[in-house]
C-alpha cells in the first residue's frame, strides 16, 4: 500500500457551521440580564457571561464600558451537562448552568473587595443535540470579548483542588481577591499583586484604545 500526504484532504471548512456560531452569538447577546445568581432554578447547561457594572475599584472601567449596553463580560464560561465529557446522553433534567451561576456567585461573595450587587450575568441554554457546541460556543465567545478573568487575571472558575493537592500556586484571582477559604491553603503565587495591577491597566488600557 502507497501512502501520500495533502494536507487540503483533512480540513474541514462549511460556511454554513461559520454562519452557525455566529447566530449563537447574536442570540446569545440578546438575552435577557439577570442578577447573579439568577433569581431562580432552572434546568439545562449552556454558556454564560458576567459583566460588572460597579463605579469604584480595580475594574471601575466596566461601568463606563457598560453603562448603556453590556458590551463586555468580565468572565465568560460554560456548564456542560452530566455525562458530555464521557460522551454519554445528557441527562434532560441537568442543572449545571445555574448551579455554576451559584457557585460564581459564592466565589464573589466570599472575596473580601467584590460586592455581588456589582455583578449581573446573561446566558444562553443548549440542549439536546445543541449541547454539542457548549465548548464550540464557549471559545467564540471568548475570542470575540478576550474578557479580563479569562484572557488576563487567571483562577476565578477554578474548584478546591482539594486534600494533598494545595502545593500548587494560589491563582493570580485569588490572590487579588482573597476570601475562598482552599485558596488560602495553596502556595504563594510566582506573580507579584503589583505585577497583576500592571496586567489589568495593560488590559483596560488596550480596550479603550480599540
Amino acid at each position: 500500500m502507497k501512502f501520500s500526504f495533502d494536507r487540503s484532504k483533512h480540513v474541514f471548512y462549511s460556511p454554513e457551521f461559520e454562519e452557525l456560531i455566529k447566530d449563537t452569538i447574536r442570540f446569545f447577546n440578546g438575552t435577557p440580564i439577570q442578577p447573579m445568581p439568577p433569581l431562580e432554578d432552572f434546568e439545562g447547561a449552556g454558556v454564560y457571561a458576567l459583566y460588572f457594572i460597579g463605579k469604584n475599584g480595580l475594574y471601575k472601567d466596566f461601568h463606563e464600558i457598560n453603562r448603556l449596553d453590556f458590551r463586555q463580560p468580565i468572565y465568560i464560561g460554560k456548564a456542560v451537562p452530566r455525562g458530555w465529557r464521557q460522551g454519554r446522553v445528557p441527562i434532560s433534567s441537568s442543572h449545571e448552568l445555574y448551579r455554576r451561576l451559584c457557585d460564581h456567585a459564592k466565589s464573589i461573595g466570599a472575596a473580601s473587595n467584590l460586592d455581588m450587587s456589582d455583578f449581573l450575568c446573561r446566558f444562553m441554554i443548549l440542549e439536546n443535540a445543541a449541547s454539542n457546541l457548549i465548548g464550540t460556543v464557549e471559545a467564540a465567545l471568548i475570542r470575540n470579548y478576550n474578557p479580563l478573568w479569562n484572557c488576563v487575571v487567571d483562577g476565578f472558575g477554578n474548584h478546591d483542588p482539594g486534600s494533598g493537592r494545595y502545593n500548587q500556586e494560589r491563582s493570580e484571582w485569588d490572590t487579588l481577591h482573597p476570601g475562598r477559604n482552599w485558596a488560602n491553603r495553596c502556595a504563594e503565587p510566582s506573580k507579584s499583586i503589583e505585577d497583576i495591577f500592571k496586567s489589568i491597566e495593560i488590559y483596560f488600557s488596550d480596550f479603550n484604545n480599540v
